[in-house]
């Protein structure tokens, strides 16, 4: 299916018999994401080619171990399937200046992480569910030792990317279980550099976009069609922040557009089935991923004779539910906080081994460009009746928009037709908007920012749903890896 990306940000900004003692049980029970990821899953998933123990064995070396799990207590009860956290750093070190200049990754490496995803692998090893969590996301870390400079620390909030650079690939493991009360059953950590050999070693990766997609900060100049990256490429498609609205969410969703079209490329390439291509792509990868110490040979023979038959259907993505955007935190500044149903029944489908996308109700919705998640807005009161403004913010933040939740009365009180005054930069936030108020006026006001503004009239009565044609544009929608490949 063709992705629907914005247009270019000159107009507005818009919007990677079993060995049962080897395999764990079978229990009953910003810059630069994606590309860590992408690359670190496509492990688990190459290794489907059950090709041989010493071809694996051989690659096995590779691999640089870290013990995220010691002297962990009060763990969440395992669930079914297994659970593994990929998790990114920036490599930026470990590439040529040549490389560094020429996609784009200029400043100084960080002792950080802005990749964080649950991938979960189902009991009967026949599909993996891949959550995103947002590294901006609101977190409290619990207490621990800094692991740079040594200090003691009592449990404190931040953003979720902290906890690495705080307390490394532990406190993260650490963090994450708190808050999705998920256990982790493999800690897998990638960078730039394998994600690049990757995508080179498997001939490119195919990307479909309907609309032109430019980002002069990484260097990113698509025009709309079907494109087929090559590593360098890729990397700047998968850091790209500045092509919509979005920034984080945007980008997590074409990362997780990305990651689909790279396992079919690799399930459709024969590299699963060649031992030379299985080799030397697991080669491009394992040279910079490091893992815990239990995630070894036996444990890739295993699952990949469980995984022959693994497709892009097999998978499905989804980011974790926001219920607050922009929540401030003294001292951090601002956060995504968690819905906390919608995050409580996407951890429990994971525990209970079920997939993300059973049961999802008909939209009904109204069709838009632009999910209201992406959308800023400032309500005003144009009215004599008090409490007006309040109601139209709380109606349009049920359905997703981002309001200030600070509404306010307007210099004119007697407004009739309610307005949405806008920027032309952001004509499609602002025509989803109007959707979502029927009857009200488009109003465009040069100048005027990212943040619509509704003067809500006496002819408000109510707001409608609105939906943007491709459902990854939400922040919680589940997408199957063949809803979201090239057609």
């Amino acid at each position: 299916m063709p992705v629907t990306p914005p247009r270019p940000p000159a107009r507005e900004p818009r919007r990677p018999e079993e060995r049962r003692a080897a395999r764990p049980p079978v229990r009953r029970r910003r810059p630069r994401w994606a590309m860590r990821a992408v690359t670190t899953l496509s492990v688990v998933i190459l290794a489907s080619a059950g090709i041989g123990h010493a071809v694996v064995t051989s690659l096995d070396a590779d691999i640089a171990r870290v013990d995220p799990f010691k002297d962990m207590k009060n763990r969440p009860r395992a669930g079914h399937g297994m659970n593994v956290l990929l998790v990114g750093t920036d490599g930026r070190d470990s590439i040529s200046e040549a490389q560094r200049r020429k996609y784009r990754l200029g400043g100084s490496p960080c002792h950080c992480t802005d990749t964080i995803m649950i991938v979960h692998i189902s009991e009967d090893r026949e599909r993996a569910s891949v959550v995103s969590l947002p590294r901006d996301s609101y977190a409290e870390l619990p207490a621990h030792t800094d692991e740079t400079t040594g200090e003691q620390h009592g449990a404190h909030p931040v953003r979720l990317n902290a906890a690495y650079a705080e307390g490394g690939p532990q406190l993260t493991v650490r963090t994450v279980e708190h808050m999705t009360r998920v256990k982790i059953d493999h800690y897998l950590e990638v960078d730039f550099t394998s994600f690049m050999k990757t995508v080179d070693v498997l001939g490119g990766v195919h990307v479909c976009t309907a609309r032109p997609l430019k980002d002069t900060h990484t260097g990113l100049n698509l025009p709309a069609g079907k494109h087929t990256l090559t590593g360098g490429e890729a990397l700047q498609y998968v850091r790209a922040r500045y092509v919509d609205g979005a920034s984080d969410l945007g980008r997590m969703q074409r990362q997780q557009e990305f990651l689909a079209a790279l396992i079919g490329r690799a399930t459709a390439s024969g590299v699963l089935l060649n031992p030379i291509k299985f080799r030397d792509v697991t080669r491009a990868v394992l040279g910079s991923v490091r893992a815990d110490k239990q995630f070894g040979t036996d444990e890739l023979l295993d699952l990949g004779r469980a995984m022959r038959n693994f497709s892009p259907s097999s998978s499905e993505f989804t980011t974790v539910p926001i219920g607050q955007m922009g929540y401030a935190v003294k001292g951090i500044g601002s956060t995504l906080k968690w819905d906390p149903v919608g995050a409580g029944r996407l951890f429990q489908a994971l525990r209970d081994d079920k997939p993300l996308s059973t049961g999802r109700p008909r939209n009904t919705a109204v069709q838009v460009e632009v999910a209201p998640q992406q959308i800023r807005v400032q309500v005003e009161n144009g009215t004599r009746t008090a409490g007006l403004g309040r109601r139209a913010d709380a109606a349009l933040a049920a359905i997703g928009f981002r309001t200030t939740q600070q509404p306010t009365n307007a210099a004119d009180p007697s407004v009739r037709r309610t307005v949405v005054a806008y920027d032309p930069r952001w004509d499609r936030s602002a025509k989803s908007l109007a959707a979502a108020l029927p009857g009200s006026e488009l109003r465009e006001v040069r100048g005027q920012g990212p943040t619509l503004k509704v003067t809500v009239g006496t002819d408000f009565r109510q707001v409608r749903r609105v939906r943007p044609p491709d459902t990854r544009q939400g922040e919680s929608g589940v997408v199957r890896g063949d809803e979201v490949g090239c057609s």
